[in-house]
């Protein structure tokens, strides 16, 4: 029991190390996934840090990230592996051209390549990995990332259950590729849509909030080290402040980084001695058009902390 308490302790300290702040809950998540070798599906609203912990991951294993970007309509064609046509038009014709027959036309001749013809073209020369195909066959192992599963069909779902209940992928031409390595497998969601029992049922699940002041004190004093104690502060009261007021897109934690480091760069140590430095940044927090109305003033913040 120790030794696993030793392990995420460890895990949290190196996710820590490399400016992601990783609550105890979190680092028990991606400790189990490690040893249990299963999915972990991330849940939580947009900005709130899901994808960088697949990044994290990859970083403190020294590992190989493999996305994959998921959108309506995708299709195993995107997902798994495809070929490369032209490639293999190319071959064929390159070959026809050599063998051609005076009494039958080249360009019928293309149409209709041999038996051996077809083997040669559909073998692993012409054969283009996509992320899932690419993350089983990665000679290291690799830390697979599936971005926004909620935003894919159904049907998708029922293909990646296929992958991820056994890390195999079968392709008529070439038969079953098994995992080198079983890699990572973070799943991320922002429940677009609700995911299938079946899905969730083959992963541990863990949901990311937005963090509390302290929380999102100590991401952005990782993340920005040089930043100044007051100016930290500031920041963390102003966006804890725009979450509670209804907002069409809630500024996440992405934000409060992406802003500190424009105030920084400007050269703001301290919002009250430059109030009209949050107006000028605004752009970083506030991203539709209706809630830059609503954000008709500038909150007070609080003065300098020592």
């Amino acid at each position: 029991m120790h030794t696993h308490i030793d392990a995420q302790a460890q895990l949290q300290k190196n996710l820590k190390a490399i400016g992601y702040v990783a609550n105890p809950s979190l680092a028990a998540s991606l400790h189990l996934m490690d040893v249990l070798q299963k999915p972990l599906l991330i849940e939580g609203e947009a900005g709130v840090g899901k994808t960088e912990v697949a990044k994290a991951l990859a970083e403190i294993h020294q590992a190989p990230l493999i996305r994959l970007q998921c959108y309506e309509g995708l299709d195993a064609q995107h997902a798994l592996y495809d070929w490369d046509y032209k490639r293999q038009l190319l071959a064929i014709q390159m070959s026809n051209a050599r063998h051609i027959d005076d009494k039958r036309p080249n360009a019928i001749a293309a149409e209709q390549p041999s038996s051996h013809l077809k083997s040669a073209v559909y073998s692993e020369d012409f054969l283009l990995q996509r992320p899932l195909l690419a993350a089983i066959r990665s000679p290291k192992r690799a830390v697979l990332l599936i971005d926004e599963v909620d935003r894919a069909d159904e049907e998708f779902e029922a293909l990646l259950l296929e992958v991820l209940s056994d890390f195999q992928i079968s392709i008529p031409e070439l038969g079953t590729f098994n995992a080198i390595h079983k890699p990572w497998v973070i799943l991320t969601s922002n429940a677009v849509r609700e995911l299938s029992d079946a899905l969730r049922r083959r992963c541990l699940y863990h949901y990311v909030d937005y963090p509390s002041a302290a929380a999102e004190l100590n991401i952005i004093k990782a993340r920005l080290p040089d930043i100044t104690n007051t100016l930290a502060h500031q920041v963390v009261e102003y966006v804890q402040r725009l979450r509670q007021s209804h907002l069409r897109k809630t500024p996440g934690v992405a934000e409060s980084l992406d802003w500190s480091a424009a105030l920084m760069g400007l050269g703001v140590n301290d919002l009250t001695s430059s109030p009209e430095a949050i107006e000028t940044t605004l752009a970083c927090l506030i991203k539709t058009r209706q809630d830059q109305e609503l954000v008709t003033r500038t909150p007070q913040v609080d003065d300098a902390h020592d």
